[in-house]
């Protein structure tokens, strides 16, 4: 291979036809969700379906049917909610797993059964405890059974980038043989780098006789943080599908981003002629429904995303800002669907601007909701002197994400000081009926939690309290992060108030709410195995 292929100079269509379309295959609700703490119930799994059908992503993994009935239920209600993206259902090289996931997704505009099967030596010995003569009649068995329900079937070679180069190309083959209509090489422990990754798909290319009748996919960890990097290197080698998440969640260090892949085909078609169909004005909306839901906050220099993506502190830099944007900026803030008005909303906005600004945002919320969510914004703005689009999207995210949990916030009285017995007095509703409780605590976070647990007895640890402001200002919100470890079970909960123990009242809460929703998943030894053994 060449330097000069290395580096993007000799980039090519790889075969007749090809016009450098890439199809973005997103797995934020299967692999994304695998993520410590982050558990989505359905109607949280929903929202996001809606965003990434809307934004144009090609195909939607919503799930492991086979796991649990729970997963099962979110993957047929997506399937027959999205309208043009193809929605995909994960099952293990195994009959009963592959009709569970047809059944499933039967009923999507475009469905798609995605099976996979361990290809590596460490894999095949300790995993599967299966020669690879087994594992290739396996693969075979398991795509042949896939195709007579679906005619659209994807296969992955789990730990695809250590596994025999020989064998993985005689694998690839008897599965596209069998009717495998895209093969996807999974990189499942982040371990290649993108000379080698390239290579591999060039191999793949080159060595596999019936390559051609199927489209090549790549699924990159970032363990080393160079799951992007792997991916477009994948793309310029021949790869046509990149599987990837919003926010980059996943398992250990996450997956691919899909706005970083997105972005970057989008911003360097000089060296990298390729396209997508995503809209990237979406991007912004949905980074941060996703970071609503699952309690992940992005990081303030996450790339496209981050908080800090686009701002200039130095004067150097805001000096050549003022003269042209494109001194630093290499893309357009609205490409991505950032808003950049400040002061929009106040105490005496009405019910129709705030739905207004709601939508504009990229919130769509039910009558229930936006009352829910209107009555919190005028507590705010009777407490707050400005109310920016941050503490808007902070506030609704209670109405629209949490209206389905049997635990529910009602109110918290504090009493404090440093002469005086910490106090909390808590209430909440617990399946329709309130609760109220008086208790004490080393401290009126503390006196919080204990009031919580009074409520609702549990045995889960508490592994991180964190809090950060969501704009500037001693008025700000504060947005508290919770997480909780029930029996090796990590949940993480957020909530967001202009009381910082009243935003810690709701992270724990939603926290416990989403523990429920994992217990419900692992009820059964059968179905923790099962969703233990998904691929990465």
């Amino acid at each position: 291979m060449t330097s000069d292929q290395h580096s993007g100079g000799d980039v090519r269509a790889v075969q007749a036809g090809d016009d450098g379309r890439v199809t973005i295959f997103d797995t934020t609700l299967r692999d994304g969700e695998q993520s410590p703490g982050c558990s989505m119930n359905q109607e949280e799994k929903l929202s996001v379906a809606r965003v990434l059908d809307e934004m144009g992503v090609d195909v939607i993994e919503a799930g492991f049917p086979a796991s649990s009935v729970g997963d099962f239920e979110a993957v047929r209600e997506i399937a027959r909610t999205c309208r043009t993206a193809r929605v995909a259902g994960l099952a293990r090289a195994r009959p009963s797993d592959i009709d569970r996931a047809w059944e499933a997704v039967q009923h999507a505009n475009r469905p798609r059964i995605h099976t996979f099967l361990s290809t590596s030596p460490l894999h095949m010995q300790y995993k599967l405890r299966m020669e690879p003569e087994q594992v290739y009649e396996n693969a075979v068995e398991a795509v042949t059974h896939a195709r007579k329900l679906c005619d659209n079937v994807e296969f992955s070679p789990e730990d695809g980038t250590r596994t025999d180069r020989d064998f993985l190309c005689r694998v690839v083959e008897a599965a596209v043989k069998a009717g495998a209509t895209t093969i996807n090489i999974p990189d499942t422990v982040g371990y290649t780098v993108p000379a080698e990754f390239f290579e591999l798909i060039q191999d793949l290319r080159n060595r596999v006789p019936n390559m051609d009748r199927a489209t090549i996919s790549v699924h990159c960890h970032n363990d080393l943080g160079l799951a992007v990097a792997n991916s477009l290197a994948a793309v310029r080698a021949g790869a046509r599908q990149v599987e990837c998440t919003i926010n980059g969640i996943g398992e250990r260090a996450g997956n691919a981003a899909l706005e970083e892949i997105v972005m970057a085909l989008q911003t360097r078609r000089d060296v990298l002629p390729f396209h997508t169909g995503v809209d990237s004005h979406y991007i912004t909306r949905a980074s941060r429904l996703v970071s609503g839901i699952t309690g992940f906050t992005v990081q303030p220099n996450k790339a496209i995303v981050g908080k800090n993506a686009f701002a200039h502190e130095s004067g150097i830099h805001q000096d050549g800002m003022l003269k042209n944007a494109q001194t630093y900026e290499i893309m357009t803030p609205e490409s991505v669907g950032l808003t950049r008005s400040t002061l929009v909303m106040g105490k005496h906005s009405g019910k129709h601007a705030f739905k207004s600004k709601l939508q504009e945002l990229g919130f769509e919320l039910d009558d229930k909701e936006l009352n829910d969510a209107f009555k919190r914004f005028k507590d705010l703005a009777d407490h707050k002197k400005e109310v920016f689009d941050e503490d808007l999207i902070a506030l609704v995210d209670d109405a629209v994400l949490r209206h389905n949990d049997r635990i529910r916030f009602v109110s918290l009285g504090i009493h404090c000081g440093s002469d005086q017995p910490q106090t909390a007095e808590l209430t909440l509703e617990v399946d329709g009926e309130r609760t109220s409780t008086s208790v004490t605590g080393n401290g009126p976070v503390d006196a919080t939690f204990n009031a919580v647990q009074a409520i609702w007895p549990h045995d889960a640890a508490l592994e991180l309290y964190q809090v950060h402001a969501v704009t500037e200002g001693t008025d700000a919100q504060a947005e508290v992060t919770v997480r909780l470890n029930e029996g090796g079970m990590t949940v993480n909960g957020q909530g967001a108030d202009y009381d910082t123990l009243v935003a810690s009242a709701r992270a724990y809460v939603n926290a416990l709410n989403k523990l429920l929703v994992k217990r419900e998943k692992a009820a059964t030894p059968e179905q923790q195995a099962a969703a233990a053994s998904s691929v990465a």
